[in-house]
């Protein structure tokens, strides 16, 4: 994934300014990276949690999840976190149910379905599991004019950036990117600035190729200072 430090995004700078509006996570946000196929080490779910899950909650009041991304939560630690948000009084985490549209929405829902598939490995007749998460959630997101959607994955990314050329129907929506999260925990000087620069090497300087097209750390955050300012 390449980080650009060189163009604002304009929901970085809204959520900046208001934090408590509402972000629905793609599935990649919750589980533990694993880059073991590099020769890198899995983040041990614990050590995930504290450098990232829980700073992630801390800071954001609002998050949100499709079912269709819950219902991908296998690993019983990750669901088990997940489920005590979603049951804490208030929850801490919402999740958005197809059951809670009208009719006419489920027909609008299947509509951008349709549309989104296509560039996907998604298919609707199937209901198979590859690309659903992502797809089922910005094609909701479309209908409930929802804005923000926080992936780690090139599919959503490019369904929302390339709305317009690739006839999406999503131009209402923004992406939330990774680093752009970490470098919001990182700024609010709350949480551990050790263990989102190693997330950060981790998730972005990993390969050859990531350490020529991505910044270091203190590069990272200097670029970032320069787009959003302090």
């Amino acid at each position: 994934m390449r980080v650009d430090v060189l163009n604002k995004n304009g929901s970085v700078e809204s959520l900046l300014e208001n934090p408590d509006q509402i972000i629905l996570l793609d599935t990649n946000f919750l589980i533990s990276p694993d880059r073991s196929n590099l020769g890198a080490r899995v983040i041990p779910f614990k050590h995930y949690c504290q450098i990232w899950l829980d700073p992630l909650f801390e800071m954001f009041p609002n998050l949100a999840v499709h079912e269709s991304v819950y219902d991908e939560l296998i690993d019983a630690a990750t669901k088990g976190y997940v489920d005590r948000k979603i049951n804490n009084i208030p929850p801490l985490l919402k999740v958005f149910s197809d059951s809670l549209l009208s009719e006419v929405e489920c027909a609008l829902m299947q509509t951008y379905i349709n549309k989104l598939s296509p560039y996907s490995k998604y298919i609707p007749e199937r209901d198979n599991t590859s690309d659903r998460g992502e797809v089922k959630s910005l094609s909701y997101m479309a209908v409930k004019k929802l804005l923000y959607f926080a992936a780690h994955d090139s599919l959503p990314l490019n369904l929302i950036g390339k709305a317009a050329e690739l006839g999406t129907g999503l131009e209402g929506i923004s992406s939330l990117q990774m680093y752009e999260v970490i470098y919001f925990l990182y700024k609010s000087k709350n949480f551990d600035s050790q263990g989102l620069r190693s997330l950060y090497k981790y998730q972005y300087r990993l390969t050859k190729k990531e350490t020529t097209q991505n910044p270091e750390w203190g590069e990272f955050i200097k670029r970032m200072v320069q787009l959003y300012g302090e």
